[in-house]
């Protein structure tokens, strides 16, 4: 696995190191020990799957609280998305600051996304899944989110959204979170 540092500390976006041949190649798309290395968030508890049928779905921004904080691990296997992310860590340089980046079947590349950051994406292709390797236990009551266009954020997104769900329409904008 190839480890980028991004801007905000602690985000990587992880390149399979392939080994090709004729066939194609091989690579690891997930090694605890080389996460481990790192200083990063190995403990895998579960794995998800987000299937979606049109291009333009923007799923987001969800992150999970205190002590359900989760670390998560996220590939796009088929299709293509943008995918965000936005810093919650109170004391951190990059507080409220938002990253994207695109993730899609060819290119293979993952985001680490760290605990304390909010996550989403938007579909640039019909029928794209995305896999999340998290390091939580899925937790209902402990799920916040906010408004995916909220204006104090500012994520400039690659299309406009045309499938957003009524939950995700309803999180509010970032002044009116309570932070843990």
């Amino acid at each position: 696995m190839i480890f980028n540092k991004t801007e905000i500390e602690g985000v990587y976006v992880i390149d399979i190191n392939k080994i090709a041949d004729e066939r194609g190649f091989f690579g690891r798309s997930w090694c605890q020990k080389e996460m481990e290395e790192q200083g990063l968030n190995g403990n895998v508890v579960q794995s998800n799957t987000s299937f979606n049928k049109f291009k333009g779905t923007l799923r987001g921004m969800h992150y999970q609280v205190n002590p359900y904080e989760e670390t998560k691990l996220v590939r796009c296997i088929r299709g293509a998305i943008f995918d965000v992310i936005i810093d919650l860590r109170q004391d951190s340089p990059t507080f409220k600051r938002w990253f994207g980046i695109e993730l899609t079947e060819d290119n293979h590349r993952m985001l680490y996304v760290p605990e304390k950051f909010a996550h989403g994406f938007i579909t640039l292709k019909d029928n794209s899944e995305v896999t999340y390797l998290v390091t939580q236990f899925y937790k209902p009551s402990a799920e916040g989110g906010i408004r995916w266009d909220d204006p104090e954020i500012g994520i400039d997104w690659p299309i406009e959204a045309e499938v957003v769900s009524d939950r995700d329409t309803m999180h509010p904008n970032f002044k009116n979170i309570i932070l843990p």
